[in-house]
């Protein structure tokens, strides 16, 4: 498959994934991919001009690699773990990091259980000794699962389909992990512990965790001289989980039974000293690597790239608050409305950029995690344009928390079976309110211009008026638009009292000059005039594009 000439964007893939599986890439993206981890000069100079990149565990994307890609706008990883990645470096410059979370889980499973199976079956020993031309049939008896105790540290998605397989095989199973609910190991029937208790009662101790700064060596000298006697422990999660020179120590002094492992704290490890070892069966990283699993992680990760480059929502953003499909679809067409009301809020209202306070409410309110996703997006809106940063969804946060912008969020459940609304309101003085709303047909409808009620769908330029209401200013501002050729395609008047300060909101059809917009900030009784240039709106049609 040849890489597309001409396409609007260019993505790098520096290590091998089925080509068969990269269509949606090879459709839309000119691709260079290499046939193997590309050394740092090659890699430099791929991504000099480089939208996209691809990697999997083999190639390191550091700060440096970073600064020498400026048009970097999205790093998909082709797998689940991304400790190869700066992810640090990639916020801050609003890059989109993506995964395949659940890629490889039953392939990882099964590997686990392969493992676990050669080491209770003495499989590698009884093969070399076959393979020599011997015949010891009473030298390599076994052990069965059935009746071992597992424990498994980590319960996300491979420890769950471990979990699964070993109660088929009739085993008991133990579980540790702070960040799943007793309910979910009770639903599994899995019995939760704490590590300590749970190193000292398994036979079989397997790991499922990634590797973080808490989790290095989690299972060290000590928690290695808490395990059961005689048992074994395997690991197919990463590299750095275990203390590999005192495990080497605790199978050398017969304390342990038996080790298996995918992954090491240096890969590729060498001459490993485990590997003399008996009682140790070793495998290259191989836990992931079957051929269903890549060729869904490459589909994936292909897709979640394309879509990301097109501006699209994609499930699997690692620097983003993680969402289910249920919550994206809930909040994708709601995520051009907030950044539209970030934008009006800062340039159609002139809102103080201090204290901002977003409100969304709804009858069926969205989770946690996706009205953060609505607040970045709405800090996208006041940002952009301001700093000298591209700002996007990844970013937003931290440079509003760099200019000092305090942001807060909330939410309100509505009784009345309405579309959902959000709300941008400045908490200091001059307090500013924008709100909006989208249709069941995905129209999206201002509401709402600081207190004062509206009902109007915006268009690509949208005229804000601050003046005192006096008859004929309508009436004005009409005239001066239609004299200079600037049509109106639809408008809306507020106020709190009769010849008070009212709000005018005109959505035109065409730009407003500067010496037009001179000319209605002089016009009497003119308080305040504002022009805001929408993006996700149409030019000259009126309507929303709210997806």
């Amino acid at each position: 498959m040849s890489a597309r000439a001409g396409a609007p964007y260019k993505v790098v893939v520096t290590e091998p994934l089925p080509p068969e599986s990269l269509t949606s890439l090879y459709e839309g993206a000119e691709v260079t991919a290499f046939p193997r981890s590309p050394d740092m000069d090659q890699l430099m100079e791929a991504l000099q001009d480089a939208d996209g990149l691809i990697v999997r565990s083999g190639t390191r994307v550091t700060r440096e690699v970073l600064a020498g890609a400026p048009r970097l706008r999205v790093i998909g990883r082709a797998g689940v773990g991304v400790d190869n990645i700066d992810l640090e470096a990639c916020t801050e410059r609003g890059i989109f990091v993506v995964n395949v979370a659940d890629g490889n889980s039953v392939a990882v499973a099964e590997h686990t259980f392969a493992l676990m199976l050669s080491l209770l079956r003495r499989v590698v020993a009884a093969h070399q000794s076959l393979a020599a031309g011997k015949w010891e049939r009473s030298r390599f008896v076994g052990e069965e699962l059935r009746g071992k105790t597992l424990g498994l540290v980590g319960f996300g998605r491979v420890g769950s389909e471990v979990a699964r397989r070993a109660l088929v095989f009739g085993m008991k199973v133990l579980g540790f992990d702070p960040y799943v609910t007793a309910s979910r190991f009770q639903a599994m029937g899995v019995q939760q512990m704490e590590l300590p208790e749970l190193l000292a009662n398994a036979d079989i101790v397997s790991l499922h965790i990634p590797r973080t700064p808490e989790t290095r060596n989690i299972i060290d000298a000590e928690a290695l001289a808490t395990m059961k006697p005689g048992a074994y422990i395997i690991n197919c999660a990463r590299g750095g989980l275990i203390d590999e020179a005192a495990l080497e120590a605790a199978l050398r002094e017969g304390r342990l039974a038996g080790a298996a492992l995918d992954v090491f704290e240096t890969e590729p490890p060498g001459q490993h000293p485990l590997a003399e070892l008996p009682n140790v069966v070793l495998t290259p990283h191989l836990g992931g690597s079957t051929q269903q699993a890549l060729n869904y992680i490459a589909a994936s990760v292909a897709d979640q790239v394309m879509r990301l480059l097109r501006g699209e929502p994609a499930r699997g953003v690692v620097n983003l608050p993680y969402l289910s499909d249920e919550d994206w679809r809930a909040i994708g067409p709601l995520v051009p409305m907030a950044e539209t009301l970030g934008l009006i809020y800062r340039e159609g209202l002139g809102g103080p950029m201090e204290k901002v306070e977003v409100v969304v409410r709804a009858a069926d309110l969205p989770s946690a995690r996706a009205v953060e996703i609505l607040t970045g997006a709405v800090l996208k809106g006041m940002l952009e344009g301001i700093v000298q940063d591209p700002v996007n969804l990844v970013n937003a946060p931290l440079l509003a928390s760099r200019r000092g912008l305090e942001v807060s969020q909330r939410t309100e459940t509505a009784r009345e079976a309405v579309g959902p609304v959000i709300s941008v309101a400045g908490l200091t003085e001059p307090r500013r309110t924008v709100s909006a709303t989208l249709s069941v047909d995905g129209t999206v409808r201002l509401t709402n211009l600081d207190g004062l009620p509206i009902d109007m769908v915006p268009g690509h330029c949208l005229l804000l008026t601050r003046h005192q209401d006096r008859p004929g200013m309508i009436g004005r501002v009409g005239s001066i638009l239609g004299r200079h050729g600037v049509n109106i395609a639809a408008m809306q008047v507020a106020r709190r009292e009769v010849r008070g300060e009212a709000i005018m909101v005109l959505a035109l059809d065409d730009p407003v000059p500067p010496e037009v917009l001179a000319e209605l900030r002089g016009t009497e009784n003119m308080v305040e005039t504002r022009v805001v240039i929408l993006p996700h709106f149409n030019s000259g049609s009126g309507a929303g594009a709210a997806g």
